[in-house]
């Protein structure tokens, strides 16, 4: 799933997986103010007012449609279009809980410590920078005095604990940016005071004062008189430290240094968790540098030394006797048992406050001896496990940098030339997936080679064969650290780890991994459960695997390795024998297919279960782009039958979710599989469905061709179904194109074949496809005959498709009869159905719809529904019925008297049929 995010606090942005996806500024300033009225629908007179105040262009509410049209092109790049909604009173915007940056500040604002400042994080700069609209200066305004509350909320509690380095930076900026903000200032002068910086912090005080006085002319208040007494006070014990070096350019982690150094008192065990790679060793000694202060009677730290190279890991009785060395206990003190000397390391910290750092543990046992025994020492504990057996334990997983914290350390070791390619230095941060260590070792690399350039270096590491290779120096690599990983791991969970570097989609679950590894179901959850605990798989949701993309490289070179080509092949046969047999089950839920769907039992196999089509849905919904990865990869790598029956199968669903391009492009793969592998049925009726799609994209010439390929095809391959479907599909382009007759005759044809196969489904089809031509030929009691028997038929099989496109060629006949209330009742009935088939269905229902409340005189009620057809088709990429929504409006707009309107709407109009090469155009220019 798509992780959609929208940033009002600095410029206006909105993005995608961390992709921005852009935006005109007028169009991001009126998703702001959606935004900001998120939930709640705002009508077009307000948007007006709050774009342009009280003397808006006379083209606004044009203007604002338009803006919407485009705010919902964009969105639907993401696959976010129903974020911005059309509803009868206005729009609104529909977001989910942290999408919009603005309402979780204020959330957070509102909470403790950890929130405040994890809400004061979100602010990139001023609020709505980059976009200019009449509301924008008073909101500016509020969020700002919005955002310096929350900041002085959260200087007092942060004074309040104690922790006052962590304040004067950003203390520091906002003083000097709100030089007369008396309650900051104060804050910042007691913060520099405590820190033992009296002197500075008076010089802070007279600043404050002389600045009041020549300004204002005025003195400060009580309060801050208050503070200027109380600055002079003892200074800090000195801390004896055994840390290791705290790197200069450390980047990023500030949530989890906030998580750390916002822990209350009495928490004595952190256990730091994460994969190879990603930092952990380096956020725990940074931390620990900022958390000696609290700590007066030293920092310690020892490696356990679990996954270093060429070393064995350090006994627990050994790193007893460096920690208790390092608390000054005399070496004739220490006793020679790992019991004993445990207890004296609780012994002598019962009477301190120390901080130790407990680096690269293998397992809970490794550090369950080195725990303090009261709550007065702090013991930080880095793992490439997570420890879930430490009782009592507060745990942190590190997960990857983000984009900003990566750019930061990148820049900061390969320095000032770095600047100079931005879009480079992302995309070679995105080639280390965002991990600590890779971005060092490429930052690092290209340092030292000055005749390098940033882009040279990622069109190095794009080369996925040799990306691990070039992430490497002398002395560490990114395949070193992992290797080490995986060698801990057992055979079993190596085996895993290995056959799912072979997956081609971006996740699994535990069913789809069973078969990959001709395992039982709870036998694969086990093992990937472990994996996932050992931070050799992420888990992003419930139930779903996926690696960090340099260990998906890693597998994959492992499988390549380790596995033979026989074991290889095995395993991807399974999975895709899995795939492909679980979606026929969902087919089978799906009765509107006319070709019987190519299913047979996979012995073996466990598979989910699907009761009902919205099971069925549920599975489809999760499991889609892996189907397209894997349709695309067994057509590249000869597994023809697969991504045939992949391309068959998956089409209705595409189509339900708008996904007409996704389905072409697998139609095609099949299609060069299939003609590599000289299956001529499969290669006709995969051609019928390129018909099919191109006709749904509204490209009708590419239709018609691929239908009288899928003709010839099936005929010489002895299929008569399938040449019924072509028959069928070059039917509906002629009939598109306005050549009723040719039409009517390829139908027939269809029928016949459907008809001697037993085929209901196709039957049902082709006798409304036939009433539907017959009620524009003029025969309207032929018409209805045949549209009756297919609405028995479509009854029968419980098909809604076939219900919905009986009951609209219904009220087309109603209307062709000039029976308009009857074809409003038969639209408004498939509308209802619609509403479960998906878009496209439910955009022509509208148009059909309008045209019924046009020819009613009712042009108001034609009005909303071309524009909400017209919005939906916008949507969903449906030139077609964009085409005929422009047209009903310009209709409607003439029949009420407004012009121009109307001019603009057929304009529209005729681009979009012309294009599409239909006759309605001659109907579109006779309105300009």
């Amino acid at each position: 799933m798509i992780s959609m995010r929208f940033s009002l606090l600095g410029t206006v942005e909105v993005s995608a997986d961390g992709q921005a996806l852009g935006g005109a500024p007028r169009h991001r300033a009126m998703l702001a103010y959606l935004l900001l009225n998120a939930g709640s629908t705002v009508s077009t007179d307000r948007l007006i007012e709050a774009m342009w105040g009280p003397t808006p262009p006379e083209t606004a509410k044009a203007q604002v449609q338009a803006s919407v049209m485009a705010i919902r092109r964009m969105l639907r790049a993401a696959q976010a279009e129903n974020i911005v909604q059309t509803r009868p009173a206005g729009y609104a915007a529909v977001t989910e809980p942290g999408q919009v940056d603005v309402h979780e500040f204020r959330r957070l604002a509102a909470g403790d410590r950890d929130e405040i400042r994890q809400a004061l994080g979100l602010w990139r700069g001023q609020a709505l920078a980059d976009v200019q609209a009449d509301f924008v200066p008073a909101i500016r305004a509020l969020l700002e005095e919005q955002r310096l509350t929350a900041l002085e909320r959260l200087a007092e509690l942060e004074l309040e604990a104690g922790r006052y380095a962590v304040l004067l930076d950003e203390l520091a900026a906002e003083v000097a940016d709100h030089p007369l903000r008396e309650r900051l200032r104060g804050q910042y002068v007691l913060a520099l005071h405590r820190s033992g910086r009296q002197a500075e912090a008076l010089a802070a005080a007279r600043d404050y004062r002389t600045t009041l006085a020549e300004q204002q002319g005025l003195d400060p208040g009580r309060e801050f008189a208050a503070v200027e007494e109380a600055v002079l006070r003892d200074d800090r014990p000195s801390v004896v430290s055994f840390l290791p070096y705290d790197v200069p350019d450390f980047a990023g982690r500030e949530a989890e240094l906030e998580r750390l150094a916002m822990l209350p008192d009495g928490v004595s065990v952190v256990a730091i968790d994460g994969m190879a790679g990603i930092g952990k060793t380096t956020l725990a000694v940074h931390a620990g540098h900022l958390l000696a202060e609290r700590f007066p009677d030293g920092a310690l730290f020892v490696d356990l030394q679990a996954h270093t190279a060429g070393l064995d890991p350090v006994d627990p009785g050994d790193a007893l006797e460096i920690l208790l060395r390092q608390v000054g206990v005399p070496a004739e003190r220490i006793p020679p048992g790992t019991s004993e000397r445990a207890a004296l390391w609780r012994a002598e910290l019962s009477g301190l406050r120390a901080l130790a750092v407990i680096d690269n543990a293998a397992d809970t046992q490794h550090v369950r001896p080195l725990l303090p025994g009261g709550s007065g020492s702090m013991v930080l504990i880095t793992s490439r496990h997570r420890l879930t057996d430490l009782d009592g334990a507060h745990a942190i997983s590190v997960d990857v940098l983000s984009e900003r914290d990566a750019v930061e350390l990148f820049n900061s070791v390969v320095g000032p030339r770095a600047q100079a390619e931005p879009a480079a230095v992302v995309e070679v941060l995105r080639l280390c997936g965002f991990l600590p260590l890779a971005v060092r070792i490429a930052a690092a690399r290209l340092r030292h080679r000055p005749r390098w350039t940033v882009d040279y270096l990622a069109a190095r590491l794009r080369d996925q064969s040799r990306r691990l290779t070039e992430l490497a120096t002398a002395e560490r690599g990114v395949a070193a650290a992992f290797a080490l990983s995986y060698e801990h791991l057992s055979p079993d969970h190596r085996r895993m780890f290995r056959l799912l570097g072979l997956h081609p989609g971006q996740d699994i679950d535990a069913y789809a991994a069973a078969a990959l590894a001709d395992l039982t179901v709870t036998r694969a959850e086990s093992l990937l459960e472990d994996l996932l605990d050992a931070h050799m798989l992420i888990q992003q949701e419930p139930g779903r695997y996926t690696f960090h993309d340099l260990q998906r490289d890693h597998a994959r070179s492992a499988a390549g390795l380790q596995e033979q080509d026989d074991s290889r092949n095995a395993a991807l046969t399974r999975l895709f024998t899995f795939y492909t047999h679980v979606m026929g089950m969902a087919a089978l839920k799906h009765p509107d297919t006319a070709l019987p769907i190519p299913h047979e039992p996979a012995p073996g196999l466990e598979i989910p279960p699907l009761s009902d089509r919205a099971d069925a849905a549920a599975w489809l919904d999760a499991e889609l782009p892996v189907l397209l990865a894997v349709g695309a990869y067994a057509a590249e790598h000869g597994w023809p039958g697969h991504v045939f029956f992949l391309s068959t199968t998956l089409f209705p669903f595409l189509e339900e979710r708008g996904r007409r391009g996704a389905a072409l492009t697998l139609h095609l793969q099949a299609l060069s599989a299939v003609r590599r592998a000289a299956d001529l049925r499969s290669e006709g009726r995969t051609l019928a469905d390129l018909a099919r799609t191109h006709h749904a994209m509204g490209n009708v010439a590419q239709a018609v061709q691929y239908a009288h390929e899928a003709i010839t095809t099936c005929r010489a391959a002895g299929d008569p179904e399938g040449e019924a479907v072509g028959h069928h599909y070059l039917g509906h382009s002629l009939e598109r194109q306005g050549d009723l007759h040719d039409a009517q005759d390829h139908y027939q044809q269809a029928l016949e074949r459907f008809h001697a196969a037993d085929n209901r489904v196709g039957r049902g089809v082709l006798l409304t496809d036939l009433g539907s031509i017959y009620g524009q030929l003029g025969k309207p009691d032929l018409a209805r005959d045949y549209l009756e028997q297919a609405q028995r038929i479509n009854h029968e099989i419980g098909s809604p498709t076939g219900l919905w496109n009986t009951q609209l060629a219904l009220g087309n006949l109603h209307s062709d009869q000039g029976e308009h209330d009857a074809a409003r009742r038969a639209f408004l009935h498939a509308y209802a159905i619609s509403r479960d088939l998906g878009p496209h269905l439910q955009a022509e229902t509208l148009n059909a719809l309008g045209a019924a409340a046009h020819a009613m005189s009712d042009h108001n009620q034609a009005l909303i529904d071309h524009d909400a057809a017209l919005a939906m088709a916008t949507e969903f990429d449906d030139p077609h019925e964009a085409a005929h929504g422009h047209l009903g409006l310009a209709r409607a707009r003439h029949a009420l008297g407004h012009t121009a309107l109307a001019r603009t709407h057929a304009q529209a109009a005729l681009l979009l049929l012309e294009e599409l090469g239909h006759p309605a155009a001659d109907a579109a220019r006779a309105l300009l």
